[in-house]
């Protein structure tokens, strides 16, 4: 999404008419849920997706019309038995999109897309508003500047969460949808297996932090999609960063009693996810050494996936990265639901 604001400023500023076309509302079998975005010029799509295949096919069609009647509007994919055909959908499956005009040159707009990025940068929950019933207007907001870009009602503030919302009241009608989150992936160890995971998460929406004790391995030329690179003392983790619970670290330094040494610590942390690189037999090691010289107990220990990722007999660094990622995936995904009831 960050990247998509970008290439919208770019496409404002030159005069550009675009189309932001997203899935508001969805049910059963399709291909992307609420929240699927992709933005639209003249000539065609220029960046995103809300799925691909016929649907995305037709909407790129309709967004054409848009920028032709200048005039934003919502369109349903309600699929019945000869929509099941012409959408080439699983039967079941309904998709509702908005598209949203945005004039080429609009000051307000191109504002918007630069405050986007401010906010983007200093890594705050950021929730972006479409405000459908006033044509679209776009605005975003975060938790300690307020709305940016519109003129919100109290309860619309109240009723933002980690999950994509349509909501109607008093006659407005307004689609919200998290873009940005404050969580962190804070990742212990700047060797092989950390190289290729921070830019996989990265890719999938995780803001990550590097860290390791050694400047050859500290190196934003490593890592250049991490939000941050941080040179540390292992020994002193407090004095560089503060976990929270929404916070996910990553434990994959060259050893174990540095493993140990930082667990200790992370596990006096409320971090909702603490992973550790190793096998069993290092596993057995560590957690000995936690018992002994830092008093911790199994209960502990259950707060800790180790081995680390998913199961998927992953072997080199590249694989073992994306059994990571599929990991984080699935706990956000689970986290955010709990969290958006």
């Amino acid at each position: 999404m960050r990247n998509m604001f970008r290439i919208m400023a770019e496409k404002l500023k030159a005069g550009e008419d675009l189309v932001l076309v997203t899935v508001i509302a969805s049910s059963g079998a399709t291909p992307r849920g609420a929240g699927a975005r992709m933005l639209v010029g003249a000539q065609g799509r220029i960046c995103g997706t809300i799925g691909g295949g016929a649907v995305e096919y037709r909407s790129e069609h309709i967004a054409a019309q848009v920028l032709k009647d200048k005039s934003s509007g919502l369109h349903d994919f309600s699929l019945t038995r000869d929509d099941v055909q012409n959408l080439g959908m699983i039967c079941g499956g309904a998709v509702k999109v908005f598209f949203c005009f945005l004039p080429g040159g609009d000051e307000g707009l191109i504002a918007l897309a630069e405050k986007a990025e401010e906010l983007f940068a200093k890594g705050e929950d950021m929730w972006l508003i479409s405000h459908i019933s006033n044509g679209g207007k776009l605005g975003v907001y975060t938790r300690t500047e307020g709305f940016y870009g519109l003129d919100a009602p109290a309860w619309l503030e109240d009723s933002l969460g980690h999950h994509p919302a349509h909501m109607e009241k008093d006659g407005e009608e307004y689609y919200a949808e998290q873009i940005c989150s404050a969580s962190r992936v804070y990742v212990f160890g700047c060797g092989h297996v950390a190289q290729e995971l921070v830019p996989v998460l990265s890719h999938v929406g995780f803001r990550c932090v590097a860290m390791d004790d050694r400047p050859e391995f500290a190196s934003k030329d490593l890592f250049p999609t991490a939000d941050e690179v941080k040179l540390i003392d292992f020994e002193h983790v407090d004095r560089y960063i503060t976990v929270t619970d929404q916070d996910y670290v990553c434990i994959m330094t060259r050893g174990h009693a540095f493993d140990a040494v930082i667990q200790a610590q992370i596990l006096r942390t409320p971090a909702c996810y603490i992973g550790v690189i190793g096998s069993a037999h290092k596993k057995a090691g560590v957690y000995q050494k936690l018992r002994e010289e830092y008093g911790f107990a199994d209960e502990d220990f259950a707060r800790i996936t180790s081995p680390i990722g998913l199961d998927i007999k992953a072997e080199t660094p590249e694989e073992i990265a994306i059994s990571i990622a599929g990991q984080l995936i699935e706990l956000r995904a689970r986290l955010n639901k709990n969290i958006g009831k």
